[in-house]
């Protein structure tokens, strides 16, 4: 990954930028998925600077040629007058490798149960025994809201932004922008 292409959300008195960022992200994950590859990877360069927000910054990163495809599909449609895109640079020399993945919570236990009972045969009362009503996980991570295009359920897509590593790990990402393993530069 050795170009960056980053979107500032412009202040907005009708819209909170977290409704803005997540306007923007559901757009963009259409976008990628349009594009069909595995090669953008996402940031959020101010995260965590305004307690559990991702910031008003988005971080595209890939090659040069990838992120001018990407951007060519005009999915940003209706987002151009609450941002402001750059242009693709080139990452600076100082940016160190990072991981930034997405997290998914074991919040439904209900729904934990149903996929017990379907994987492994076991019947309901065994279920319950195993996963417990308060066998529910809290993420304290920043989150973004998001609606399936499938489904038109909205759910949370838990960010995390791992420790700075020593190595960058060359891998592929999801059509949300993020893998568990796959490094982005941050600077």
């Amino acid at each position: 990954m050795d170009a960056y292409l980053e979107i500032r959300l412009l202040p907005d008195p009708e819209f909170m930028p977290t409704l803005l960022m997540n306007a923007l992200f559901n757009k963009l994950h259409r976008g990628l998925v349009e594009q069909g590859g595995n090669n953008i990877g996402v940031s959020f360069p101010d995260v965590g600077k305004k307690s559990r927000s991702l910031g008003e910054r988005l971080r595209l990163h890939g090659s040069r040629t990838n992120l001018a495809e990407l951007m060519a599909l005009n999915w940003m449609m209706g987002m151009r007058d609450h941002s402001v895109v750059g242009t693709v640079m080139e990452v600076p020399a100082h940016a160190k490798p990072r991981v930034v993945r997405r997290v998914q919570a074991k919040s439904n236990p209900e729904r934990q149960r149903r996929r017990l009972i379907a994987r492994k045969g076991v019947s309901l009362e065994q279920a319950i025994q195993a996963i417990p009503d308060d066998a529910m996980e809290l993420l304290k991570l920043p989150y973004l809201i998001l609606t399936s295009q499938s489904t038109g359920q909205q759910f949370r897509l838990f960010v995390d932004h791992l420790a700075i590593q020593e190595q960058t790990v060359v891998g592929a990402f999801s059509a949300y922008g993020l893998s568990p393993t796959a490094t982005v530069p941050w600077f």
